[in-house]
């Protein structure tokens, strides 16, 4: 489009939103999704009167920095290609309006949320497109408030996602309503947009088996039913909009040896505050001292910092407790306190974790590194009825890093103090049908 090579992928989908009208596209990351939403706007303006456009992602975030700004971005283009018709337009921070009749002819912006299901809702014109980015992430409700519109004669509906949710209206658009779709799969190994070195590192980091690369580079719904922490309630955490609250403490994991990583996680209630720090090749001495550090520069102290002991982190306990650190040691290979349900406290840790983003009232920045971690382990029920989670050996000889963010994170659940708050709600784990 104006002078732009699209890819195959694009003009396939073009061709599936002309003759099909209806189009769901799951993706990898980079591979010009947003570039052809906005492609998908200006066409249907420029080429029918009247029409509107409505378009909605989960996020202000997606909507405005992205999907907004490529809008705008190509009709910067247009004006330089076809000025007499880039003139006809009207662009603002929420609204793509024909100059000529803003009232009949519009794209709008609506973020679609659980408590706002209304956002592609009382739309009517003779033309209308409906725009979905970010489509796994969409509540049903929102789905379902428009499902009426969305099957009308001349109605286009085109959305796109990272497939990060294995149920929902977008998952079910791949699958079970699959004859109602053109159903599309754009595979980052396959886009000319994503750099080799993206698939390659993405591959030796996190596994060409992993959950994680299936989603972000492949493309596929490859969450698992034994993964301990789906992908898409880590994502809905990310710059949620809640004040923190509660006592802070945190997690240090401490590297054993070779490549693993020293982490250190801080957390207060129900946010986490900062992205993961991380470091290597430092002795008990150094790590301990780095601690004293952060400890001191800290403006709110942490009320506790868990230590995993196992290896050399016993050492940096009784040297922090030296220093006056309310440092605990944690033994994450002990009888967990919940002995009928889980094999060893690190498997409860790792399910704590798991509570805590499924209560859905918590917040952590963006840190994709944390986030590809977390949805590394697997779980299983042993023989004796427990569960019991990927160990970080076994992780390695699977060729993938060993998890020591989220390893770091989990250990500020340790004890019970950490979710500083009584959780009231039950689980139902996928594949173990515990509660």
């Amino acid at each position: 489009m104006l002078g732009a090579r699209p890819t195959e992928q694009q003009e396939a989908g073009g061709r599936a939103l002309v003759e099909r009208r209806r189009v769901s596209i799951r993706s990898g990351h980079g591979t010009g999704k947003s570039a052809f939403l906005a492609w998908c706007v200006l066409w249907f303006q420029s080429t029918r009167f009247p029409c509107k456009i409505p378009c909605t992602a989960p996020t202000s975030h997606q909507l405005s920095d992205i999907l907004w700004a490529e809008i705008a971005k190509w009709l910067r283009v247009l004006k330089e290609r076809v000025p007499e018709l880039a003139a006809e337009f009207d662009w603002t921070s929420e609204l793509v309006r024909l100059k000529s009749d803003p009232a009949e002819s519009f794209a709008v912006a609506r973020t679609a949320r659980p408590e706002q299901p209304e956002a592609l809702q009382g739309f009517h014109s003779d033309n209308l497109l409906f725009v979905i980015d970010e489509a796994s992430g969409i509540p049903d409700a929102v789905y379902e408030v428009a499902e009426g519109a969305l099957s009308t004669e001349g109605t286009y509906v085109v959305m796109c996602a990272n497939p990060t949710r294995m149920q929902g209206y977008f998952f079910d658009s791949h699958h079970k309503h699959r004859s109602m779709w053109a159903a599309l799969h754009w595979s980052g190994e396959d886009s000319p947009l994503v750099s080799r070195e993206y698939v390659r590192s993405m591959a030796e980091r996190y596994g060409a088996e992993s959950a994680i690369y299936g989603i972000r580079v492949l493309g596929d719904f490859a969450g698992s039913e034994d993964g301990v922490i789906p992908l898409d309630i880590i994502e809905a955490a990310v710059d949620r909009p809640i004040k923190p609250s509660g006592g802070h403490v945190w997690g240090l994991d401490v590297a054993r040896f070779g490549a693993d990583r020293t982490a250190l996680c801080k957390r207060q209630g129900n946010a986490l505050l900062a992205p993961i720090r991380s470091w290597a090749g430092k002795d008990t001495m150094q790590t301990a001292g780095m601690l004293k550090l952060e400890y001191d520069a800290a403006k709110v102290k942490p009320d506790v910092i868990y230590i995993d002991v196992i290896g050399i982190g016993a050492g940096v306990v009784d040297r922090c407790k030296e220093l006056r650190l309310p440092v605990v040691g944690v033994n994450v290979a002990e009888t967990p306190s919940v002995g009928e349900r889980y094999n060893r406290l690190r498997d409860e840790l790792w399910f704590n974790a798991r509570e805590w983003f499924t209560a859905r009232d918590c917040t952590m920045p963006r840190d994709d590194d944390l986030i590809a971690e977390l949805t590394l382990p697997k779980y299983k029920i042993t023989s004796s009825g427990k569960i019991q989670v990927q160990s970080k050996d076994d992780l390695k000889k699977l060729g993938v890093v060993s998890p020591d963010l989220a390893d770091a994170f989990c250990l500020t659940f340790a004890r019970g103090g950490a979710p500083l708050k009584v959780w009231s709600q039950k689980i139902k784990y996928p594949a173990s049908g515990i509660v």
